[in-house]
Order: C-alpha cells, then sequence, then structure tokens
C-alpha cells in the first residue's frame, strides 16, 4: 500500500491565483475543491485525521469566489495537470 504523496493544488481566489502543497493518501476533484477552500480560509480542517466534517463543494466554494481548481502530484510540470478546470464538471 503506497504511503501519503504530495500534491500540488492551484486555484484561484477573486481572479488572484493561489497554489499550495498538501500530504494525502489520495486526492480527486472534490477532495482539491474542499482543500482549496481551507487554503482560502473556508472550509473547516479536520483536528484529526478520521474526524468527518462536512465537505465544501464546488458550488459552495464558487460562492465564495474559488475558481480554476486544478492539482498535480508533486514534481510533475504545472501543464500536467492531474484536475484540469477544463475537463472537470
Amino acid at each position: 500500500m503506497p504511503g501519503p504523496q504530495l500534491y500540488i493544488i492551484d486555484y484561484q481566489l477573486h481572479g488572484q491565483p493561489r497554489s499550495f502543497i498538501i500530504r494525502l493518501e489520495r486526492l480527486d476533484n472534490a477532495e482539491a475543491w474542499h482543500w482549496a477552500s481551507c487554503d482560502a480560509g473556508i472550509g473547516i480542517i479536520p483536528k484529526f485525521g478520521r474526524e468527518k466534517i462536512k465537505k465544501v463543494s464546488r458550488p459552495m466554494a464558487e460562492r465564495y469566489g474559488i475558481t480554476a481548481v486544478s492539482w498535480r502530484i508533486s514534481g510533475s510540470k504545472p501543464n500536467q495537470s492531474v484536475g484540469d478546470p477544463a475537463v472537470v464538471g
């Protein structure tokens, strides 16, 4: 079983580009939107790894000005985004 990996999440907050690195076991588009919301100060960061919290959805994040969320594994080039905003529905 692979351990946690480093991911880079890029997004825009009110039109300003932002980016951060996070270590997680797995990442998908829904998780990327939630963690971008946390970085922007909107979402709740769980205190414990197994704590269940209500995640911030894409529509909710967009209401607060978060757009163009994309993510990639650390070490890959920015144009090799796994979560491309043009592809994500």
